[in-house]
């Protein structure tokens, strides 16, 4: 796979797909992550005096212009962390607007496109739409490992027609993430939270080969515990994945991998009842009550279990983590991690969008080895599949 390390790249007009799909509330980024993790590759580029075109989707607008999805809000965004005087922007992928954009721009310049999801020929990864994608450009370059689990045309169908590289953080992405799959060391544990079994399924099915624990909590929990015939009362399940909950117990078992699922948990009559929490085992859920989170014993379980591990993979919260005080045992593994993960030489990664917010708001970043931004991609890549992304840039002969 060419590199933004091994191949040399002077004087080009680049098209650089980021992921710049940021996080906001009422217009405000929430986290900055996406972008700072594009800066090494940039400033390599301004080094060699390239011209730069940033390309990106924001949001799913669904093949067509809709104004609440415009990248244009980014620019000053970018100026700020990038440190450059002026971010150039143009609004379609027009050959005459881009070229126009080329001539005005000089070496180490940056250009954002607008976002690339209100052509249909994005999601569609059509070849004609990828062919004029390319037109304007010498080089393209991947450094968004986060969007390459999907086959769109500026991950996929684009590297038909340029030379193609991988950034600095794409190439982060995969050496840390292989590094659980790669260079285990045991004994190693997976912390698999979230709502539902069908979106982890596959994930669940692969990590048994790699684990020797792992720990199963949140509403996905609820689902493993019915299946083994425990009442859950309201909770949320799916009971149509009952069946394949058991074949990963029996996957599990067959792998010498050892299940964790709550002893106890935290329970009301909604979320939004916070006058009827009540701590109960988990054969003492009444028919009225809903598990939002997992209990004191549960986290003492898993805290020696933790303190035991050389190696944690982490993927999701334990509980209702939105609403308080059901965010509690997920803030507690969280701090677990950062009193012991560096004085214990405990490897820890970590990703999924709640999961970081958690890390973020304990401060815990430093204690932990890797953090990833990838969201869906992290979870494919450790499902055993190969990004479209990645498999395209592996085939590119294009020099």
């Amino acid at each position: 796979m060419k590199t933004v390390n091994n191949f040399i790249v002077k004087n080009k007009n680049i098209l650089l797909r980021v992921d710049l799909n940021v996080p906001t509330i009422n217009g405000f980024i929430t986290d900055k992550s996406r972008i700072v993790s594009i800066k090494s590759t940039i400033f390599k580029l301004q080094k060699t005096k390239n011209k730069i075109f940033l390309i990106s989707h924001f949001g799913r607008p669904g093949g067509e212009y809709i104004k609440k999805y415009s990248l244009k809000f980014i620019c000053n965004i970018l100026k700020n962390e990038l440190n450059v005087e002026k971010i150039h922007f143009v609004s379609s992928i027009d050959k005459k607007e881009i070229q126009s954009c080329q001539q005005e721009m000089h070496k180490g310049d940056i250009c954002l496109i607008e976002n690339i999801r209100f052509y249909p020929g994005e999601e569609k990864n059509d070849t004609n739409f990828a062919k004029q994608l390319s037109e304007c450009f010498d080089v393209y370059i991947n450094e968004a490992f986060s969007a390459s689990h999907r086959k769109h045309a500026s991950i996929v169908r684009i590297t038909n027609y340029l030379p193609a590289l991988a950034g600095d953080h794409f190439i982060k992405e995969i050496q840390n993430l292989n590094m659980f799959l790669n260079k285990l060391k045991k004994p190693t544990t997976s912390i698999i939270g979230g709502s539902k079994v069908s979106t982890k399924l596959l994930l669940l099915e692969n990590l048994v080969k790699y684990s020797d624990n792992i720990i199963i909590a949140g509403a996905m929990g609820n689902t493993f515990l019915l299946a083994q015939d425990y009442n859950v009362g309201k909770s949320f399940v799916e009971k149509n994945m009952c069946i394949y909950a058991k074949e990963i117990l029996k996957k599990a078992k067959k792998n010498n991998c050892t299940i964790i699922l709550p002893v106890d948990v935290v329970c009301s009559k909604s979320l939004n009842d916070l006058s009827n929490i009540k701590h109960n085992k988990v054969t003492e859920i009444l028919p009225n009550q809903m598990i939002l989170d997992i209990g004191n014993k549960s986290i003492k379980i898993i805290k020696k279990i933790l303190l035991k591990s050389n190696m944690i993979l982490w993927n999701g919260p334990l509980g209702a983590f939105e609403h308080k005080p059901f965010d509690y045992a997920t803030n507690e593994i969280v701090n677990i991690i950062k009193k012991n993960a560096k004085k214990l030489k405990i490897t820890t990664i970590a990703g999924g969008g709640d999961t970081l917010s958690a890390i973020r708001n304990a401060k815990a970043e430093k204690s932990f080895t890797y953090i990833s931004n990838a969201g869906g991609a992290f979870l494919e890549w450790f499902e055993g599949k190969e990004s479209p992304g990645v498999k395209a840039l592996k085939k590119n002969q294009l020099s």
